[in-house]
């Protein structure tokens, strides 16, 4: 079996789901990176989610008009944030869990058939800390921006640790 981060990229830049699940712990219905389509280290990661009508959470939010939660869309974010880290060599086998959101604006909503192209961008780092800017598209429309915080931290599975 594979360790966890022991990936490499197809063609430099892209990942499918696959291999984004080496990367991350997350997995259904709590994973929201289909595939990593850009990745430029030092600068950004671009990535897809494609919504679909099975999407757990439309089933209550809200049944008569399906809306992807916006907590959600800042967790797809954070999980394209963690994914950037990821793909510096250094950074495999660490684990990374959202510290932070600041400026965030919904604008429009997103639904059931919509494809989220997740941008991130690193902005700095301070020891475990990471700082990113980020924006969710939908058909080349900025649909919600945030800034998000990052924090590197020790997972252990162990209950009585």
């Amino acid at each position: 079996m594979e360790k966890r981060g022991d990936i490499k990229l197809k063609d430099e830049t892209t990942l499918d789901t696959n291999e984004i699940q080496k990367l991350l712990a997350h997995r259904y219905p709590f994973m929201f990176v289909d595939r990593v389509i850009k990745y430029e280290q030092g600068k950004s990661l671009e990535a897809i989610k494609n919504l679909t009508f099975n999407e757990a959470f439309f089933q209550g939010h809200f049944p008569e008009k399906p809306i992807m939660p916006g907590v959600l869309m800042i967790e797809a974010l954070a999980q394209a944030a963690a994914l950037y880290l990821f793909l510096n060599p250094k950074n495999q086998g660490k684990h990374y869990f959202l510290a932070g959101v600041d400026s965030t604006r919904f604008r429009k909503f997103a639904g059931p058939g919509d494809q989220l192209v997740l941008q991130i961008e690193w902005q700095k780092n301070k020891r475990s800390l990471h700082w990113f800017n980020g924006r969710i598209l939908v058909e080349n429309t900025k649909i919600m921006d945030t800034s998000i915080m990052v924090v590197e931290h020790q997972l252990t599975l162990d209950p009585s640790s």
